[in-house]
């Protein structure tokens, strides 16, 4: 019988896709994003809301955080659709679900998803065996980061039109990458096609973000830290800024969680706000 450690993704991935159903089934509506297809996805036990880290309170700020982001990416998609693009890359696509929620979208452009390919093969698998189906517009790109594979030259490889924009989105990697290999990235997304955008989320210094996050924030680092994934990049707006222009960006703009707190989370009936940490850089070529 097959090692389940194995077959499925990794923590980090089945964490998020909880989440953002945990969204849906507790918070009130209107809900930012409305996702779960990621917990079919995931098929977690029966008992998967009893988890520690599933707990109403303790991953409220974290839930916030993770539907704010999602909503933040594919708005943007959707507005670049609009104008023109046609191409949505996904770095460390994990369950993303924006292909198998809006296919309005997503049929009319060409969605590539990169990943590790053991994930890869199990969500093709997951997305099969739920009668998903894999359109032609949804394109799977696995990358063995491990072997030092270029994910820009397997990205062309599947089709990717090296002359025309794209939207690249990148959502809770960096913090898990090194100073180096995040400049890498942004050199390679700069040399994309003139009006290509980058959204790329950011984790803050802990002694930048609010006093009444901080003790959440230190107990997922330590959990973090505890399944080998340890956080060990952190940058203030102004010093990923510098990096953007430095790896060669036309226009480079930060993107505080004060301002999407405004745009998704104003209003609310049950208080739930995005607190400070989380970042976006949009930069574009």
């Amino acid at each position: 019988m097959p090692d389940k450690q194995k077959t499925i993704p990794d923590n980090t991935a089945v964490r998020v896709a909880l989440w953002r159903a945990l969204h849906v089934r507790l918070d009130s509506a209107p809900h930012v994003l409305a996702d779960e297809v990621g917990l079919q996805l995931a098929n977690p036990d029966a008992d998967w809301r009893q988890r520690p880290d599933m707990d109403p309170q303790f991953s409220r700020s974290f839930r916030a955080s993770i539907v704010a982001r999602a909503r933040f990416v594919e708005d943007l998609v959707s507005e670049q659709a609009d104008q023109g693009v046609t191409q949505y890359v996904i770095l460390g696509a994990g369950l993303d679900t924006f292909a198998q929620r809006r296919p309005e979208i997503a049929a009319n452009i060409r969605v590539f998803e990169i990943d590790q390919p053991e994930t890869q093969a199990w969500k093709r698998q997951r997305l099969l065996d739920l009668g998903f189906g894999i359109p032609e517009w949804l394109r799977f790109v696995p990358v063995d980061f491990e072997a030092d594979q270029s994910w820009l030259e397997q990205l062309k490889a599947a089709s990717f039109d090296a002359s025309r924009p794209a939207v690249v989105a990148s959502t809770g990697v960096t913090q898990y990458l090194t100073k180096d290999a995040i400049a890498a990235t942004l050199r390679q997304v700069a040399t994309l096609a003139p009006g290509s955008t980058l959204a790329m989320t950011f984790l803050l210094p802990m002694e930048a973000t609010a006093p009444e996050v901080r003790s959440g924030f230190a107990t997922s680092a330590k959990g973090a830290r505890a399944s080998g994934t340890p956080f060990i990049s952190f940058f203030t707006p102004p010093e990923m800024l510098a990096l953007a222009r430095a790896a060669g960006f036309r226009e480079v703009q930060h993107v505080s969680a004060s301002e999407l707190d405004q745009r998704y989370f104003s209003g609310r009936a049950d208080g739930l706000r995005l607190p400070s940490g989380e970042e976006f850089l949009l930069a574009s070529t």
